[in-house]
């Protein structure tokens, strides 16, 4: 037979598009084209596949004209994770592995010139269509993919080290035949149930810092961003970095999805699986960088932090784009990306931890140092930040420095796990009474939710006035108040828990000269 079918998917965002690879032997001068909407990267897989093909000892149709189609058409497709399924097909189609037995199985891997299977991108997210789609295909993946894949419920994943380890499970048969054996380098990955036991940084390496470590614990309880201003060296990139470990467990979805998206940034570890990821990009990174793009459109840095955490340190000094364009995720937990010919949505469901210095020398306020900036330069610099975009953050907090003897002298701070037990309990209450986080509160259900006290109503409203709060900003304080009741296991929001959450409502300049 001259024409063979093999079956793989293509990566759109998450989605994993069935792709079939159609391969035709002819007669007629002597070619090997591809075709079907195919990269660069796609179009090169012709001369590893016959590279492959030679090394392993197996015959290439070198005498005819080989057309290879990856249907459908108008779907892109890159990366070398059809080389594979390019090799099987023209195996095939000239009769050296038996056609009828590809069905049911479906195949990705990067074949090198000696055939040895190496890993590509994606493959939990192919794993994660057929279960989303309950197909019951048998996906055929190189190490490290296959064990990626074989996190997903139900998978059936076999690993294949080599393309002759491959070929040898699809020889043809007689059908009075006993099984073959199988390869060594071929064997069925088993789904092993693994211990969601994460390992972060503690916090009682942490000195001091009393307010700060409580709004940690406020933005963990309750979904919250969180920004922080003080002069250099005062813990701020500390605290940040320990803030994954109050956030409680991930659930397996959770990691699925978050393993997922990291698999198509090429990030994924089995050795981080379960543990929320902390993403923390250079200032210098640009607006695609944060939200993503190109074209397939790839994953951004707040897309890898979903469950996690994005840590943007010298918030000021990124650029103006890049800053506004977080803006709608923070509020929407997605972000969709538009090109002329595709149109890509990911998840972006993270917490936004920023750090800041207060003036451009940094010591505006301190104790230790005297502030070199005029005011205009002050002005100038936390203008970088819009009022959109700090009307969107829910706490912000000074953290000053810490004062040499106090450091030496402190012992340990409270470590992570009491206070993430405090903010599982706080989740726990919150979402027993409304189904979400209290970050998440909008509309009927905030009114309906927040259980306000007269006292604590009639105190918020007329500071919001005195302070000129937009209603967004109103509305943020008091998600954070029912967080601080919620920490506190109180029904409703006494004025006790309204004032501190006006405390980390102040403007830049306010805590600056606080």
């Amino acid at each position: 037979m001259s024409l063979s079918l093999v079956q793989s998917r293509a990566l759109l965002g998450l989605e994993a598009a069935a792709v079939t690879v159609e391969v035709h032997l002819a007669n007629g001068l002597p070619s090997f084209t591809l075709v079907g909407l195919a990269d660069v990267e796609v179009k090169e897989a012709r001369e590893r596949v016959r590279s492959a093909i030679q090394n392993s000892a197996l015959e290439f149709p070198h005498n005819k004209r080989i057309t290879v189609n990856l249907a459908p058409a108008d779907l892109p497709k890159d990366s070398g994770r059809f080389d594979l399924p390019i090799a099987l097909g023209i195996l095939a189609a000239s009769g050296q592995i038996d056609p009828a037995r590809l069905a049911g199985h479906e195949f990705a891997g990067e074949l090198s010139l000696s055939g040895q299977l190496r890993p590509v991108r994606g493959a939990l997210a192919m794993s994660l269509a057929l279960h989303a789609a309950r197909l019951s295909t048998r996906l055929v993946l190189p190490p490290d993919s296959a064990e990626e894949a074989a996190l997903v419920p139900d998978a059936c994943v076999y690993r294949a080290c080599h393309l002759l380890d491959v070929v040898r499970q699809f020889l043809p048969q007689a059908p009075d035949a006993a099984p073959a054996e199988p390869a060594p380098g071929w064997s069925r990955v088993s789904a092993v149930s693994r211990p969601i036991a994460a390992q972060y940084a503690d916090m009682a390496d942490v000195k001091g810092q009393a307010a700060a470590r409580r709004s940690l614990e406020i933005a963990a309880a309750g979904g919250h961003s969180l920004l922080m201003m003080g002069p250099p060296g005062a813990g701020k990139s500390m605290l940040a970095q320990r803030f994954a470990g109050l956030l409680p467990p991930m659930t397996t979805d959770e990691a699925l999805q978050s393993a997922a998206v990291a698999s198509l940034g090429g990030r994924f570890a089995l050795a981080r699986w379960a543990q929320r990821p902390t993403c923390s990009p250079h200032h210098t990174a640009s607006a695609i960088a944060l939200v993503g793009g190109g074209s397939p459109p790839r994953p951004g840095e707040i897309s890898l932090a979903h469950h996690g955490v994005l840590f943007l340190d010298e918030l000021p000094e990124f650029p103006r784009a890049a800053l506004e364009a977080l803006r709608e995720p923070l509020e929407s937990g997605s972000i969709t990306i538009s090109r002329a010919a595709r149109r890509c949505e990911f998840p972006a469901r993270f917490q936004l931890i920023g750090a800041m210095n207060p003036c451009p020398c940094g010591y505006l306020g301190s104790a230790q140092r005297t502030c070199r900036c005029t005011p205009d330069q002050v002005a100038r610099y936390q203008g970088r930040l819009s009022g959109p975009l700090l009307d969107r953050i829910d706490l912000h907090v000074e953290v000053p420095a810490v004062a040499a003897a106090d450091l030496l002298q402190a012992g340990p701070g409270e470590s992570s796990a009491p206070i993430r037990a405090r903010c599982a309990a706080a989740r726990d209450r919150s979402i027993a009474r409304q189904g979400k986080l209290n970050q998440a509160l909008q509309g009927q259900d905030m009114e309906a939710q927040l259980l306000l006290d007269d006292a604590a109503a009639s105190f918020l409203a007329s500071a919001a006035a005195r302070l000129g709060w937009s209603g967004r900003s109103t509305h943020r304080a008091l998600r954070v108040a029912r967080t601080i009741a919620d920490l506190a296991a109180a029904r409703s929001i006494a004025l006790a828990h309204v004032a501190e959450a006006m405390q980390y409502r102040r403007s830049l300049m306010q805590a600056a000269g606080a």
